[in-house]
């Protein structure tokens, strides 16, 4: 007697439908920006319920990658899949059920307030027959107070500080009330303590059993907070897996191009990249 198995990339059983392995996939993928090709066959499938941070030198393909799998941006050849289905196919308020993205540098109306910013994330709920309703503000709530910023609600965006402004986009984001959480660089031009801030509260989502995608620069923020690290250089994955298993120093002269010593972090344990003196110059 022969006994069903799910299809590659899937998991389930004969009794009920296939989950895919992966919720978002990419396929041999070339991306491009008019005549400028970015990425030749690049393929990458991020693991369900992970905390995936996507790192490399400026250039390599990055946010590329990352507006192709939020479907901002058209390959040119391959197909990204959002729950085992084509993503250029899905109506555009499906994706947006499934898929939130803060992009980089996101800029707001003029003269808007937090609590309208936010309710902006309820759009794909919304339709000609379904307006806004008391889930809508449930949902709004929820995700004030997720990000902290409920006693902001009435201020202008315009009016607060870099900090501020990232926890209530990301709380637009959460209005959505999607699985999939995607952030480029979402810790670009803060400081310290505002990255530390920002970072804290990803890893809160993710423990609360989103899936997240993210886009940073920094390898230690990377390696401490991520479970899944995906390594790119020159438009391919070069490596990826846990971040013990990805930070290396032979791994970071082969990305970066910078000669280090990779130690356990005194906090976390996870690995931390120390640039050796001229490290620059040497790799």
């Amino acid at each position: 007697m022969s006994t069903a198995r799910p299809a590659p990339g899937t998991t389930g059983d004969a009794t009920g439908p296939a989950t895919p392995a992966s919720p978002l996939e990419a396929r041999d993928l070339t991306l491009a920006y008019d005549q400028l090709v970015v990425a030749r066959d690049l393929s990458v499938a991020i693991p369900r319920a992970s905390f995936t941070v996507i790192i490399g030198p400026n250039g390599c393909g990055k946010s590329t990658l990352l507006r192709a799998l939020a479907r901002t941006l058209k390959p040119r050849a391959g197909e990204v899949l959002l729950e085992g289905q084509p993503v250029e196919k899905m109506r555009g308020k499906d994706v947006a059920r499934r898929l939130a993205l803060l992009p980089q540098s996101p800029v707001a109306p003029e003269a808007i307030t937090v609590g309208d910013l936010v309710a902006r994330g309820r759009y794909p709920h919304q339709g000609i027959l379904r307006q806004w309703s008391p889930a809508d503000a449930r949902a709004v709530a929820a995700a004030l107070d997720a990000t902290e910023v409920a006693d902001l609600r009435d201020r202008y965006v315009s009016d607060l500080s870099g900090g501020q402004r990232q926890r209530v986009w990301l709380a637009m984001a959460l209005a959505q009330e999607t699985d999939l959480l995607l952030l480029d660089e979402p810790t670009t031009y803060l400081d310290i303590a505002h990255q530390v801030e920002v970072m804290d509260l990803c890893a809160r989502l993710h423990e609360e059993g989103r899936t997240l995608v993210a886009v940073l620069h920094d390898l230690n923020q990377a390696a401490r907070y991520a479970t899944h690290l995906v390594a790119m250089r020159d438009g391919r994955v070069v490596a990826e897996g846990p971040p013990a298993e990805v930070v290396t120093a032979e791994r970071v002269r082969e990305v970066f191009g910078l000669a280090c010593r990779v130690v356990p972090d005194p906090e976390t344990g996870t690995p931390m990249v120390v640039p050796l003196r001229g490290a620059a110059t040497r790799a």
